[in-house]
Formats: C-alpha cells, sequence, structure tokens
C-alpha cells in the first residue's frame, strides 16, 4: 500500500533587521523603509529604531543592537564625527550602512552651487512653514463636515462629497502639508448649501466612490458604534447610488473636478489635490 508524503506548509516569508538611526525624529527614514519595504512583499522588517541620536554614548547603544542583530543600517546623521564613528563601526561588523539623503543633498549642492547647512532637525524649526502648518491644522478642525460655512472663501481647498468618501481624513493630510482644507458633506435629507455657489477663492472638489464600496464601509461603520439596526438607507447600496448619481449632477453643473476615492488611498487623493492646486495657483500667477 502506497503512502503519501506531505510536505509541511513553509512560511515563505522573509524576516530581516533594519536599523533606524537617526539624529532627529526618525520619520524620514521611516517613511523611506516603509516605500522601498513595500516592493518587497515577501519580506518583512524588523525595525530597531534609534532616534535623536546626537552623542556618542548614544550611537554606541544603537550599536550595540545592531551587534546583537545584524541587519541593514540606514541612518541621517549630521555631525561629521558621529557619521565616521557610526560607518567605522559598521564596516567592523560587516553590516551595510546606508545615508539616506546623501545623494538627494550631493545633487542639491552641485545644482545650487551652494553648502549645506550641518543643523541637526532643521526642517522642524519653528519658521514661517511651521506656523503656516499650524494654522491651517486649526482652520480645517474648525471647518469639518460642514461647520462654518460662512468662512469657506478663506480655505485653500473645499471638499465636497456623500458620507464616507474620505473627506475628513484627506483634509487633515492636507493641513499637515500647509493648506486650509475644509469640507462638507452632502446630505440626502438635506438642501445643498448655498454657501458654496459663490466660492472664488478656493479649490472646490467633489469626491465619490463606487455603491458597493461605499455601501461596506457605511455597514461596518454602524457595526463600530453598535447601531446596525439603525443604518435604514444610510448604508442601503440602491440608495447610496442616488446619492453619487445626484453628487455627480451638481459637481458636473458646477464645473468641480471630480476624485473616485475607491481605490486609492487617503495620500494619493491629498496629492491629486495638490498637484490641482498648483496648476490652479500657476494659472492665477
Amino acid at each position: 500500500m502506497s503512502t503519501v508524503s506531505i510536505k509541511p506548509v513553509v512560511n515563505s516569508t522573509t524576516y530581516f533587521h533594519v536599523h533606524l538611526i537617526s539624529d532627529s525624529t526618525g520619520e524620514t527614514l521611516n517613511t523611506i523603509l516603509k516605500s522601498v519595504g513595500s516592493r518587497f512583499t515577501a519580506a518583512k522588517p524588523l525595525e530597531h529604531v534609534a532616534s535623536l541620536v546626537r552623542s556618542k554614548q548614544q550611537l554606541n547603544e544603537a550599536l550595540a543592537r545592531i551587534e546583537s542583530s545584524p541587519g541593514l543600517v540606514m541612518y541621517t546623521v549630521v555631525d561629521p564625527d558621529l557619521r565616521r564613528h557610526l560607518e567605522v563601526k559598521c564596516a567592523e561588523l560587516q553590516v551595510p550602512a546606508i545615508s539616506v539623503l546623501d545623494p538627494l543633498l550631493s545633487a542639491f549642492a552641485n545644482y545650487l552651487g551652494l553648502e549645506q547647512t550641518l543643523q541637526t532637525g532643521a526642517q522642524y524649526a519653528l519658521d514661517e512653514d511651521y506656523f503656516r502648518r499650524i494654522a491651517a491644522l486649526d482652520y480645517t478642525l474648525a471647518h469639518d463636515d460642514g461647520q462654518m460655512l460662512w468662512d469657506l472663501e478663506t480655505a485653500d481647498v473645499v471638499l465636497v462629497g456623500v458620507s464616507r468618501t474620505s473627506k475628513t481624513p484627506t483634509c487633515m493630510y492636507l493641513a499637515n502639508r500647509g493648506f486650509k482644507a475644509a469640507n462638507v458633506p452632502l446630505v440626502p435629507t438635506t438642501e445643498f448649501p448655498s454657501e458654496l455657489e459663490s466660492l472664488k477663492h478656493p479649490l472646490v472638489v467633489g469626491l465619490t466612490a463606487s455603491p458597493d464600496r461605499l455601501a461596506q464601509i457605511r455597514s461596518t461603520r454602524l457595526k463600530n458604534i453598535d447601531a446596525p439596526e439603525h443604518g435604514g438607507n444610510y448604508s442601503d447600496e440602491g440608495e447610496i447610488r442616488k446619492e453619487i448619481i445626484k453628487a455627480k449632477r451638481l459637481f458636473a453643473r458646477k464645473g468641480w473636478p471630480v476624485i473616485n476615492v475607491t481605490h486609492r488611498s487617503v495620500e494619493e487623493t491629498a496629492a491629486s489635490i495638490i498637484s490641482r492646486l498648483s496648476s490652479k495657483r500657476e494659472g492665477r500667477a
């Protein structure tokens, strides 16, 4: 009697150590790692983060972790002595050390013919840009979900759409980039806000999504707030379809650009809006 051998299921995921060493917050390294790591779906990084590393003692503590868990080293360190110490030790440990900003900094220096500043965390200085972003965040929070409609003319962008089309998170992302963003929901039981009719300064963008996707999101929302029995027309796909058709007719009548967010992340939606804002400002100039 022949026997059938069953091969055990092998986890194909490859795990590897990545050490992120920064003399600032480390956000840049984290963003780059996520971007690059997304290209290698069969590998998962085990992150070791050392931020605000500004002394040799702090760096040695990070190096001890590298020695115990060897792997890729990504760093943004301005101080020349700390950089040299890190690079020498990584070479001794035979682990790759990557200064992720060096190629960009060299390209900028060559193009501009200027020397770079050696100020740590210069991008987080309390300068005009910083206060502009804080003001934008304050504005966006105050103008969320149809609040302060009388003050929309001072916005950079106004997002309009039916419920659950990512209006608020997109506005918050835009505010973090320094844009004053407001959003206005389109509610089936209320009239279209007249304040939107006469806007001249802001870029008004309509957001939409597929009915089945919105029905799924709204149903999940109701379950999360423990009110599935109160869904009614809110999560009914047929009613949602009517909402979207009505919204699209409004967008077409007003000549507003429309973005379908069904298969877009908040970052992708915001990037498209920022591109349109840039084009609009260039047109004004």
